[in-house]
């Protein structure tokens, strides 16, 4: 067994035990898996004091939630759903906020998680895109779901998910090539 495997089947176990009312359980899940919803709000959001907000949520939406997991596999696309929602929440909410300040200068500057030009670079070219391409994005080359788990955390058919995939890809060749030609 690989290690990605081993750590889904542990997941696989954290959540089931959690669901049962195994607080340590619950904790221990929280603790592996806010990194990464943390990331990918980060990513989805280019702001970090919006993605600690939107993970917290993501959790309420969790633990509320996870009695209702029919299986304890999906949990990886079925989190990352619920923090994609979470997420256009935020952006949705945020849009409102400036609509009414009518202050266009107050959009989020694009998170880096990186140092250096090429994270600079591909940090921008990812706040250029749709929130649709960049969730996809973010899930697949940020945290490796396949397109199947893309689309059950975006509630999309696969299909969506792959053209979406497509489109960004492009866009961020031709983005990162332009910037290369700067």
């Amino acid at each position: 067994m690989t290690h990605d495997e081993t750590s889904r089947v542990y997941d696989e176990l954290l959540v089931t035990l959690a669901r049962d009312g195994d607080r340590r359980a619950a904790e221990r899940l929280a603790r592996r898996w806010t990194p990464r919803l943390l990331r990918s709000a980060r990513r989805m959001l280019g702001d970090a004091e919006l993605a600690r907000d939107a993970v917290q949520e993501a959790w309420i939406g969790i633990v509320r939630g996870w009695r209702r997991l029919a299986d304890p596999a999906h949990f990886p696309a079925w989190a990352f759903g619920i923090l994609h929602n979470k997420c256009r929440d935020q952006i949705k909410r945020n849009q409102r906020l400036r609509a009414r300040e009518a202050d266009p200068e107050n959009a989020p500057e694009p998170a880096l998680s990186a140092r250096g030009e090429d994270a600079a670079a591909i940090a921008q070219a990812l706040a250029r895109l749709s929130f649709e391409h960049r969730t996809t994005s973010v899930l697949f080359f940020g945290e490796g779901l396949s397109l199947a788990e893309i689309a059950r955390a975006t509630g999309v058919p696969e299909g969506t998910v792959k053209s979406r995939l497509f489109h960004a890809r492009s866009k961020l060749r031709a983005d990162l090539k332009g910037d290369e030609n700067e």
